[in-house]
């Protein structure tokens, strides 16, 4: 039977780095050694005014191609989760194709989520690939957080990060899922918590007083985030997830090799792995020198764990993805 696999991942970080540092000369280095034991994160990266996340994706593809994992006319299938697309219309999907030089046939749509994006995405490719619909999906992740976040805000301009990611997944004949099962969940009276007001259609950016549109980047857009609802949310939500999926898996804990959770913040996966009862050694945690990257974290630390040698031939790591929505997403990859 064709089984989804997921054979390579790159990733893209701009190269504008700001440092915890340079964040003290505005919320003071006190706030920030708090920030900093709290977070984890010791710098992120930040896109270029001109820079969106639809360019990342590209270079991150590029890369991915560059690594010879596949020849960008093998691929026949784009999906694209971005919470900060080019335009309202068309699809940033469709102009990543056009960039990259995909094949017409391909199909490309976007689909807008967060930090449970990534787990999401694999479960539309492996049933893209498994009804026999393609055989090559090239699923990408990326967001510019930094464009509509709050400059003064402590709680969130410290914590996210920049980035894309390129991940492939292929059909292979093989008698075991290599993806697979998943567990997912909502729940829309999070919303207000972790939310973006302006931009869409309930409000407008309007225009300026030249009676122009304005650009998302010349507006007040302001990302609001509420720290400890969202931590609520995640330690009550995550571990009956990750408990349903061992038991829809039939799996047992002590059989995964490696968790790879959505790179939050040093203390939410730290409070996470407590509950759990996961092994220090068996926990995924790499994410401060690119700060919290939303869809773009499980698969960039999947990608480093893999360069590190803590994946290969026989690993069974379980990814578990949570955020705004309030939405979350768990399940196992198996590497052959």
């Amino acid at each position: 039977m064709n089984r989804a696999v997921l054979r390579a991942i790159e990733y893209y970080l701009p190269s504008n780095c700001i440092t915890n540092a340079r964040l003290a000369e505005t919320f003071g280095v006190r706030a920030m050694d708090l920030i900093t034991r709290m977070t984890g994160v010791e710098e992120r990266r930040i896109a270029r005014e001109e820079e969106c996340a639809s360019d990342m994706a590209v270079e991150a593809s590029r890369k991915l191609f560059d690594s010879g994992a596949c020849t960008p006319g093998e691929i026949d299938f784009l999906l694209f989760c971005t919470e900060s697309p080019d335009y309202f219309l068309p699809a940033s999907a469709c102009l990543i194709q056009h960039r990259l030089g995909l094949a017409k046939t391909t199909g490309a749509f976007d689909f807008n989520l967060g930090c449970s994006g990534f787990v999401y995405g694999l479960s539309l490719a492996k049933g893209l690939i498994e009804t026999g619909q393609a055989n090559r999906v090239l699923l990408l992740t990326g967001d510019t957080p930094s464009k509509f976040m709050d400059r003064e805000d402590r709680s969130v301009r410290p914590l996210f990060g920049d980035s894309a990611t390129a991940t492939l997944i292929e059909g292979e004949n093989r008698p075991d899922a290599a993806i697979g099962p998943f567990v997912f969940g909502t729940d829309g009276s999070g919303a207000a918590h972790l939310c973006l007001e302006e931009g869409g259609f309930r409000y407008l950016s309007g225009k300026d007083e030249a009676g122009q549109p304005r650009s998302i980047c010349q507006t007040d857009l302001k990302g609001r985030l509420d720290g400890p609802h969202v931590f609520d949310f995640a330690v009550r939500t995550v571990p009956p997830a990750i408990e349903e999926l061992l038991r829809k898996s039939g799996a047992v804990a002590e059989e995964i090799d490696l968790f790879v959770f959505h790179q939050a913040s040093k203390l939410i996966l730290e409070r996470l792995r407590n509950i759990l009862g996961i092994p220090e050694a068996k926990f995924c945690r790499d994410f401060s020198d690119c700060g919290n990257t939303i869809a773009s974290s499980i698969p960039i630390a999947l990608k480093r764990a893999w360069d590190q040698g803590r994946i290969g031939a026989g690993t069974t790591a379980l990814l578990a993805g949570f955020g705004v929505g309030y939405s979350w997403s768990a399940t196992l990859v198996r590497w052959s």
